[in-house]
């Protein structure tokens, strides 16, 4: 593995990235040939035993980094990233990702049929791509992995609000999107 960078100096190498080349291959190796160190992200972590923390790192038009704190068996709804591009890798911790297929939609009713794919054990700083072929997925900090976790997150483009799906009902939903905190101060509002 390649020597570990500074949350700070991942942020700079991603913006050097000229827009023509900010694809998925691209970002994805450049997070591979950088893991991030986690000491630099420790400002960034917000725990709750209610929810995953969103904490919001760095946002400009093109992008945004977040790092997202997991307690023991927290895990995210099963959603998309609004048809956009995203990047992950865990820098504390393990994750599973879970991805899905869409086999009916109905989006005048808001309804849906999920189908499981393939799943993806994620640690040791890793990284891992969502591709935009397969956008629905779900990560899990399952119980037997028995510690917190901390995955860090690129979006492209940021968004704020993405679709969230429900299995057992059938349904999905478009829901807005929160950050815990952003550039390590606890947002307004937020109770841990």
């Amino acid at each position: 593995m390649d020597m570990m960078v500074s949350v700070e100096k991942l942020v700079e190498g991603l913006r050097a990235i000229p827009d023509e080349e900010f694809t998925c291959d691209n970002v994805y190796r450049f997070l591979g040939e950088h893991p991030v160190d986690v000491e630099s992200l420790r400002k960034y972590f917000y725990w709750s035993s209610k929810f995953y923390t969103r904490n919001l790192i760095f946002k400009d038009e093109r992008f945004e980094v977040m790092a997202i704190c997991w307690e023991k068996g927290q895990i995210s709804r099963i959603h998309d990233h609004a048809d956009q591009k995203c990047w992950m890798m865990v820098a504390a911790g393990r994750l599973r990702g879970q991805n899905f297929r869409v086999l009916e939609i109905d989006a005048g009713a808001g309804r849906c049929r999920l189908e499981e794919t393939d799943c993806f054990d994620l640690s040791d700083c890793l990284a891992a791509k969502v591709e935009l072929e397969e956008p629905i997925h779900q990560v899990l900090n399952l119980p037997e992995f028995d510690e917190r976790a901390v995955s860090l997150h690129i979006y492209s483009k940021p968004y704020d609000r993405c679709l969230s799906f429900c299995r057992d009902t059938g349904t999905f939903r478009d829901v807005p999107l929160f950050y815990t905190s952003i550039d390590g101060e606890l947002c307004d509002g937020v109770e841990l």
